[in-house]
């Protein structure tokens, strides 16, 4: 998104970004990437204009806020890894993955909709979220807690899978529950 040669933002103009960005992600994610960038502006309290300046396009502005979300996942995931046990952060990592995957889907098909490359825009932050859980199955799997036949590339299947179920179930906080039981379960050792 920003080039090398991008001079850095003035105080109120980067509190203005983060505003929109912070508003964006809550309205994005609570009512779909259907709201118009005008409701975004207006409901950060800045003009439309400014929103533009920032975010010249409603594909830049979901962009955005798609990689903000998976920086901010990240690093919880990280300090996750840092203050828990391996199991409970494991467990806790794919707790909070799955519960911050919401819209996900919707933010990506917007994206390719409009010719953006969803994949390469998302890479850095993707590759490190990888990097944690990889480290995160591992150390669950040394303390005896998440069977050892598992690979990284079926808990990513599982993430994939369980985000959708809990999709379907987004109204039904004690049916979302059942199924991290059931898949929590599934990857403990037998």
């Amino acid at each position: 998104m920003g080039g090398a040669q991008e001079r850095p933002l003035r105080a109120d103009a980067a509190r203005n970004r983060a505003k929109l960005l912070d508003v964006a992600t809550e309205v994005f994610t609570s009512r779909g990437v259907g709201v118009p960038t005008e409701e975004i502006a207006r409901a950060a309290g800045v003009g439309v204009g400014t929103l533009f300046r920032h975010f010249p396009t409603k594909e830049v502005l979901l962009e955005a806020v798609m990689v903000r979300r998976l920086e901010t996942m990240a690093a919880q995931t990280a300090r996750l890894a840092a203050e828990s046990e391996p199991a409970e952060a494991f467990f806790g990592c794919f707790r909070l993955l799955i519960d911050q995957s919401a819209g996900k889907n919707d933010f990506a098909q917007a994206l390719a909709a409009a010719g953006v490359d969803v994949h390469s825009a998302l890479r850095e932050s993707s590759t490190t979220i990888r990097a944690q859980l990889e480290k995160l199955l591992a150390g669950a799997q040394r303390a005896g807690a998440v069977r050892p036949e598992l690979g990284l590339p079926e808990l990513l299947a599982l993430l994939a899978g369980t985000g959708a179920a809990m999709e379907q179930l987004a109204a039904d906080p004690a049916a979302r529950e059942r199924v991290f039981e059931v898949v929590f379960d599934g990857l403990r050792p037998h």
